[in-house]
């Protein structure tokens, strides 16, 4: 097994991906979800940052310094990955930024190792809609010693479409001039888990897989 297929069997397991009808942000009614504040123990996230920590390694192998995660939901992540990747062999830093300024001590609008114009990050997030949490992390970054971020790394890409009829990750990816990669794609989720049992039980069916491909049809992007 691929740590990808391990990834959505973990998914699953963790009931962070669910089959049904689900509401958007976006206003759209989806067949599926991915909730990843589901990995709520010790284990889970521990687990979770090995599979960011892989993706990181495949596509920049050990050429960054440090793993920077938006709060809220990204500082579990970047941590868990920069503990995984050291487990790895590259023991890497982190970073992340504070939601709120802080007014005494220490300033900083990041916690984590210090950040210089040459220092190399990459970005660790749950999932990418708009792309406006990136931007508002980029934005955090430059006044932060300006570190070079280069690229991206997301669980899941949805493969639906963005303002346009491209890829909503391509198409942030292209306005920001950064790589973006995801663990898995809907298309893996998908292959991997039609008709197979997990735990005793198909997870995806014949009848949910025909409201994907309706709910692709109109929306989606690969």
């Amino acid at each position: 097994m691929t740590y990808q297929e391990s990834f959505i069997t973990f998914l699953v397991q963790c009931n962070a991906l669910k089959f049904g009808e689900f509401q958007l942000k976006s206003g759209r009614i989806a067949p599926y979800f991915i909730n990843t504040g589901m990995f709520d123990t010790g284990s889970k996230i521990k687990q979770l940052g090995t599979y960011y920590a892989k993706a990181v390694h495949e596509h920049f192998n050990s050429g960054f310094d440090g793993v920077y995660g938006p709060a809220y939901k990204g500082i579990p992540l970047c941590v868990s990955t920069a503990m995984a990747l050291s487990g790895m062999g590259h023991d890497s830093g982190y970073v992340f930024n504070r939601k709120e300024a802080k007014t005494y001590a220490d300033k900083s609008s990041t916690v984590g190792m210090s950040l210089e114009g040459d220092t190399r990050l990459i970005l660790v997030d749950d999932v990418i809609t708009s792309g406006k949490a990136i931007r508002e992390s980029l934005e955090t970054l430059k006044t932060s010693g300006n570190p070079l971020v280069k690229g991206i790394v997301i669980s899941v890409d949805r493969q639906e479409k963005g303002t346009t009829d491209q890829n909503a990750l391509t198409e942030v990816a292209q306005i920001l001039g950064i790589p973006i990669y995801a663990i898995v794609t809907l298309s893996d989720i998908t292959t991997f888990l039609h008709n197979k049992k997990i735990n005793g039980r198909i997870i995806l069916d014949n009848d949910m897989m025909t409201k994907i491909d309706a709910y692709l049809a109109r929306y989606g992007a690969a």
